[in-house]
């Protein structure tokens, strides 16, 4: 597959300038097309000004903001387009400018060129059959803020290739966008539900069930969401919201049509009103309401097949920052209650049926099951996908249940030859699901804990010893068991963007699956300690360096490199290496003897003040019991097989869990700074 190097983005409205702001961020060269000056301008200027504001809350840089802004070109030239791997059209939602637009573009761009529609009404195929590229012709729905918002929607036509959808989701990737694959069809996934969401409000508040204040508060409590119906069509604009339903209402039928107070509030041109005081008597039956409709539909889509369960959670929880995904809500509210909300609607609206997705599974009487890891085989090649990209793959049991299911399939299948672990998103794998351990812990289940931990060390030995060629690709953060597993692998092809790092030592417990072991194989005990004890990270250059990485590759070389290494015989991961210098005093921080002076609280010796000062500091927001122990694990270990330092590795696990400071650091994650009392 070519790379990536040239994207062109046409119109510089807010989508347009957010568009390319993304892409420029994520350090693809960009241009913005516009028919005048003045809109180029305009939309450059926005985007200064975001990042400007980025600069002052410390998200940002100032020379950061200079390499962005030198990635983006900005011209009324249409032939600048030319040479484009990808033009994005966003221009406002008329059918007849995008067919003119697609036309113009058709005639201008290269062969190689993939043309895409950010259209949130339309059929991609409409504009699709328009061109001479078809095949070279895709949808890409971004949700606004697209510089901040995660949540892309791929959407391929019947005569999209293979090639373009691969490409497609390359670029968004490349660009740090969290991609779900959707039907050509009204709505897409997340706007199919959401737009019902904002008229099922506003038809609340028509038929008077209740007030806006009430419909706001029963919105927020049933989704876990900061805005209600009525303030996000403030913030996003009424108009906005009728176009939208207009266009579901003239496709799919009067349930999904406009309701008549939001035209009226659209014509008087003002803004709603969201002032007064909450009914409580009220909320039950709006949420009731809310989750018959958005449910219903959401349930609707994963039976014509737009997309998946676990695509339209996703939706839901990246692109609409819902805590859960409707499904997930389904779960907890109960099969049962659902469909009794969802009947209500189909008895309200009777050109809303009920979904049969739902339908069995109310017959079944069970909760949804959800499928976190995929596989598929393409060349010889496995590709093992953690698909959990809203938790940044966090591993917990189902996870690792699933991992292993799909590792031994790909290993019984006599036609592959490449295992390969990736994870979705921007991120490989962020470390376990540190909710698990709290409830364990609390319920006084440190025994679960150690099963877990034992078959998860089972599954990495499996990895790590397969007759297959196991591979780890590493091209986003990795923390924790996401380190753990990349380390297992026989080898690990990363790109620049790939990290790894063990953070567990300043959440009150050590790295349980292997991490420091393996760690310890590649680059020596001292520099495994190094690591666990201050939790730093290891950039993917360095760990190439260190011969932990085996490949290190741009994004558009991962393919051939996979193939690479899959025809060459394996080497041996652990061979004898010599460390470089840079990484020397790193180790000597961590020797024998000043790991002992840095457990006592005491500054290492034999190096620059500063740098061992530094070292003291970070080590001593660690937690003291979890460092003691890890120490300890990594001296034991020295000269024993990978089988025995397990054993002694899980020998350890109920002398941390059942420590206060375990439940201390793992319970104040992302909450507040952890105090640790060494008990």
């Amino acid at each position: 597959m070519s790379q990536i190097k040239k994207i062109a983005v046409i119109g510089a409205g807010n989508m347009g300038s957010g568009i390319a702001q993304k892409i420029a961020q994520e350090g693809i060269n960009v241009v913005i097309v516009d028919m005048k000056e003045e809109f180029v301008e305009r939309g450059i200027n926005t985007i200064r000004q975001t990042l400007k504001e980025a600069v002052e809350r410390k998200i940002l840089g100032p020379e950061q903001v200079h390499d962005i802004l030198s990635r983006i070109i900005g011209t009324c030239d249409f032939e600048i387009v030319a040479d484009a791997d990808l033009v994005i059209e966003a221009v406002f939602e008329d059918k007849q400018v995008k067919f003119d637009l697609f036309d113009k573009l058709d005639r201008i761009c290269s062969e190689k060129t993939i043309l895409a529609t950010n259209t949130s009404s339309f059929y991609v195929h409409e504009f699709a059959e328009k061109t001479a590229r078809p095949d070279r012709f895709v949808g890409l729905h971004y949700f606004y803020h697209p510089a901040k918002n995660r949540l892309l929607e791929v959407i391929p036509h019947e005569k999209t290739s293979a090639e373009t959808l691969e490409k497609s989701l390359l670029a968004a990737k490349l660009h740090g966008k969290t991609a779900i694959v959707v039907k050509d069809a009204p709505g897409f996934a997340v706007n199919r539900f959401f737009v019902p969401f904002l008229n099922e409000a506003a038809r609340m508040l028509e038929e008077g069930v209740a007030d806006i204040p009430t419909i706001e508060e029963a919105a927020k409590q049933a989704f876990k969401i900061g805005m209600g119906p009525f303030e996000l069509m403030n913030v996003t604009g009424i108009p906005i919201a009728v176009h939208a339903s207009t266009t579901l209402g003239n496709e799919l039928g009067s349930f999904y049509a406009t309701a008549e107070i939001i035209k009226t509030q659209k014509n008087k041109n003002e803004n709603w009103d969201l002032s007064g005081d909450v009914d409580e008597d009220k909320l039950q039956a709006v949420k009731d309401r809310f989750y018959g409709v958005c449910l219903g539909v959401a349930a609707a889509l994963v039976d014509e097949g737009v997309a998946s369960i676990e695509d339209t959670d996703r939706g839901a929880k990246i692109g609409l920052r819902w805590l859960m995904g409707p499904f997930e809500i389904m779960n907890k509210i109960g099969i049962g209650k659902t469909y009794k909300a969802v009947a209500a609607i189909t008895q309200k609206y009777p050109d809303f049926k009920m979904p049969q997705v739902l339908a069995q599974q109310y017959e079944i009487g069970k909760p949804f099951a959800f499928n976190f890891v995929d596989l598929e085989v393409k060349d010889a090649v496995a590709y093992i996908t953690i698909n959990r990209p809203e938790v940044m793959n966090a591993l917990n049991e189902t996870v690792v249940a699933q991992l292993r299911q799909q590792f031994e399939e790909a290993e019984a299948n006599s036609d592959v030859r490449t295992i390969v672990f990736q994870g979705a998103g921007k991120a490989f794998v962020a470390g376990a699901d540190i909710r698990y351990f709290v409830d364990k812990i609390k319920a006084d289940q440190i025994a679960q804990i150690a099963d877990f931990t034992r078959k998860g060390h089972e599954l990495l030995i499996d990895i790590e010893n397969s007759d297959k060629l196991t591979i780890a690709l590493l091209d986003g953060l990795s923390l924790g068991g996401g380190s753990e597993l990349a380390l297992a692998c026989q080898a690990i092809i990363a790109t620049p963007a790939g990290s790894m790092g063990f953070p567990e030592t300043g959440i009150g417990i050590f790295p349980g699956l292997g991490g420091m072991l393996r760690m310890a194989r590649f680059t020596g005990p001292e520099l495994a300690k190094y690591y666990v004890f201050t939790g730093s990270p290891i950039r993917a250059d360095d760990a190439h360096k260190l011969g932990i990485v085996t490949r290190l590759v741009a994004p558009a070389e991962v393919a051939s490199a996979i193939t690479e290494l899959g025809s060459k015989d394996k080497s041996d991961k652990y061979r004898q290496r010599e460390i470089p210098e840079q990484f020397k005093p790193l180790a000597q921080l961590c020797s024998s003897e000043n790991a002992a002076r840095l457990l006592n609280g005491q500054r290492p010796e034999g190096l620059p003040g500063e740098m061992a000062a530094k070292t003291a500091k970070i080590i001593g927001y660690k937690a003291p019991l979890a460092l003691k122990i890890a120490n300890e694990i990594i001296d034991e270990q020295v000269g024993k097989s990978i089988d025995a330092a397990v054993e002694i590795e899980l020998a350890r696990l109920n002398d941390i869990f059942s420590t206060a400071d375990a439940l201390e650091g793992l319970s104040t994650v992302g909450r507040k700074k952890p105090e640790y009392k060494g008990a």
